[in-house]
């Protein structure tokens, strides 16, 4: 790309009409979007040096907003978010480069830029024996009884080929966890392939992981074996799954929420990546690393975390967990704040707090979700009648409703229709 492009997201006019002339003084034409739908048309049209959002802008909720251009718009370049309250933000969910406080001070503006923008990051797109070094030194810094456990069972499961399933908080190194079970294991020559299943719909994941042919409705998979949805051949594949996950599995399971075969098909070993809380002695040796990594990559060579402040962050709770504490250093360097003075840490005490209340009350669904549980109930009326008005046969009832078989096989069992027809058939 040869000429420089920034892309303004959601910026309020009177901050925009000075924000677009200290860029233009700068090199960079700059391309306003007063919505995420604008951004994304603008992204469709062309790559961005970098793309800076407003996360306050339009009530739109920050991480889906960020999703949304790191998934669909691929060409935004590295993302710098403002927002009036930084510390409300999860950092984990964001994975923006920086988020900078409001009213947006065009000085640290400039730093950013002259730190994150400018140098290429040849440091964070390395090969994989530079790879495989960086997990070995990462997972070097675990120390606590929790991590070495953890790094024991490893290593055992990259001897052997079998599916995997690491639980934890977000971002407490469930990624890391995969990557190195791969780069360990007899694969490690092979690709390792990080899917998103909650960036992908629901509706799409299974074309997309699988593929499809014309016309058709759904598929199956089973160990080593799969059909492309609406096909009546099975493809045999090698391949190794390594799911991982923030969710309580066990209770999705006993709640409906979650299949239990599938479950158990992907708890074949199970590891846990322990809260950050859980293991603070860990905490200096993370910060005094991302320093080392983060400030030769910035450009801030000499920068150093005071003792104060190193005490400071042994105390914090880090609800957002190492990757809270990742882009809590990154900030600092890029800001060269080393005494946490522009972008306060929260109080330790109200995150304690905050961390030990009770769970709140559950959030009301998504407007997705209603529809979602809509679609699945019409479904099962839909196929209820049918099976009624064919007596129960299969054959007849999936070739008037136009699908597969097999696909009628497995909507009867996901909506408990079986179990229903042989309860009332006990109860007569």
């Amino acid at each position: 790309m040869s000429e420089m492009r920034a892309l303004v997201v959601e910026v309020d006019a009177p901050t925009r009409t000075g924000l677009f002339g200290f860029l233009r003084r700068r090199g960079y034409q700059c391309v306003a979007a007063s919505s995420a739908t604008e951004a994304l048309d603008a992204l469709a049209d062309g790559s961005f040096s970098f793309t800076l959002v407003d996360l306050d802008g339009n009530g739109t909720d920050p991480a889906e907003q960020i999703r949304n251009l790191k998934v669909r718009g691929r060409n935004s370049g590295p993302i710098i978010a403002v927002a009036d309250r930084v510390h409300n933000l999860d950092a984990a969910e964001l994975a923006v480069e920086v988020v900078l406080p409001k009213p947006l001070n065009l000085d640290e503006l400039q730093q950013v830029l002259d730190t994150v923008i400018h140098p290429v990051a040849s440091d964070l797109s390395s090969g994989p024996e530079q790879t495989a070094g960086r997990l070995t030194r990462e997972m070097d810094l675990w120390r606590s009884p929790k991590m070495l456990d953890a790094r024991q069972i490893l290593h055992e499961a990259a001897r052997v080929d079998v599916t995997v399933l690491i639980t934890g908080e977000t971002g407490t190194g469930k990624d890391l966890i995969a990557r190195a079970i791969h780069y360990f294991s007899s694969r490690r020559a092979g690709p390792f392939i990080k899917v998103n299943c909650a960036a992908m719909p629901r509706e799409l994941l299974e074309s997309e992981l699988f593929g499809y042919e014309r016309g058709a409705f759904t598929g199956a998979h089973k160990d080593g074996e799969f059909s492309r949805i609406g096909a009546k051949t099975t493809l045999s594949v090698d391949v190794r799954v390594l799911a991982a996950t923030n969710q309580d599995l066990e209770r999705a399971v006993e709640e409906g929420r979650f299949r239990e075969d599938l479950y158990y098909r992907l708890n074949v070993i199970n590891m846990c990546a322990p809260p950050l809380r859980e293991r603070a002695a860990e905490i200096p040796l993370l910060a005094n690393y991302f320093v080392e990594r983060y400030a030769k990559l910035y450009r801030r060579d000499g920068f150093a975390i005071a003792p104060a402040v190193m005490e400071r962050l042994t105390r914090h709770p880090f609800p957002g967990n190492v990757r809270e504490l990742e882009n809590l250093v990154k900030r600092m360097i890029v800001l060269d704040d080393p005494f946490l003075v522009r972008v306060p840490l929260p109080d330790p005490v109200a995150g304690a707090e905050r961390l030990s209340a009770s769970s709140p009350p559950p959030p009301e669904p998504s407007l997705k979700e209603i529809a979602r549980r809509a679609s699945r109930a019409a479904e099962r009326e839909a196929i209820t009648k049918m099976l009624e008005r064919t007596s129960w046969n299969r054959v007849r009832a999936a070739r008037a409703l136009r699908i597969s078989y097999r696909a009628l096989l497995y909507k009867i069992k996901e909506a408990g229709l079986d179990a229903a027809r042989s309860s009332a058939r006990r109860s007569l």
